[in-house]
């Protein structure tokens, strides 16, 4: 992969990564709304840890010679 096109996979890594982070936000704001009674909660909000996992792992083999971060 070219470093224009390791460019591009991290901003949409990053993208994605906001986009995730603001979704476990809501979720935790929901739980505590629902004082952590929600099963659906929980679970949807551990996907989304899960996928920000996924995400940051990712972010971080794409950088496999620290050229870019």
């Amino acid at each position: 992969m070219d470093d224009d096109e390791k460019g591009k996979e991290f901003l949409k890594l990053i993208d994605d990564q906001n986009t995730v982070q603001w979704n476990i936000v809501a979720k935790l704001s929901s739980l505590v709304k629902v004082e952590w009674k929600s099963t659906e909660l929980k679970n949807e909000l551990k996907t989304l840890v899960k996928d920000h996992y996924k995400i940051t792992k990712d972010l971080n083999n794409l950088d496999d010679n620290n050229s870019i971060l």
